[in-house]
């Protein structure tokens, strides 16, 4: 059972991503009906919940360097609120309840619920993000680098590598159900937060 991880995170997740992946801010911003300032203010929000997630001990296999995206979501906000950025960024309602649920990952059913979610999302959606970005905003390089894995040369690849590492870990009929649980929980969270960051929406 152990062995078909991947499969029941990606069978298990296929609805609730497909509903985050369909929130008018995303397909605006993908579409180019916003602004370089709206993608500043989910860069900001990608901040915080991937602060949370690389504070945590990633378990031995799914431990890969290449993907830590802190670093580069950084240089991403320097650019696109200047150097006072750590003061000029502030979490959303839904940002502060996604790393809360973060914070209290405690096993590694859990963490390789929320690693999926993120980094593979990453990997399979980045280069979209980052042409359409360039193509409908005029963005350069620069304000893109979250998207952007220099030691990653393929990424199918380094994706099949991740999905047999998931499939390695020694998980049980149970501990699979709650990954695929809590990455549902996670795609809920994206979900809420892409609407709380339309421009349309006054969050208190």
């Amino acid at each position: 059972m152990s062995t078909l991880l991947s499969h029941h995170l990606r069978e298990g997740t296929r609805r609730v991503h497909a509903e985050a992946e369909s929130v008018s801010f995303i397909r605006d911003l993908m579409e180019g009906r916003l602004s370089i300032d709206d993608y500043a203010r989910l860069a900001a929000q990608q901040y915080f919940i991937y602060r949370a997630l690389e504070e945590l001990q990633a378990p031995a296999e799914l431990d890969f360097p290449q993907l830590k995206r802190v670093p580069s979501i950084e240089k991403d906000l320097a650019y696109l609120y200047g150097p006072e950025w750590p003061i000029d960024i502030v979490a959303l309602p839904a940002t502060l309840e996604y790393v809360e649920r973060i914070a209290a990952v405690d096993d590694v059913a859990t963490y390789a619920a929320h690693a999926y979610t993120r980094y593979l999302g990453d990997l399979s959606g980045g280069r979209i993000i980052h042409r359409m970005m360039q193509r409908h905003y005029g963005m350069g390089d620069e304000g893109l680098n979250f998207y952007v894995f220099e030691q990653i040369d393929k990424a199918k690849p380094f994706k099949d590598l991740y999905r047999e590492r998931l499939d390695s870990l020694s998980l049980d009929e149970v501990q699979i159900e709650k990954a695929v649980d809590e990455a549902v929980v996670a795609f809920r969270l994206n979900q809420q937060l892409f609407s709380q960051l339309s421009p349309r929406v006054t969050v208190s």
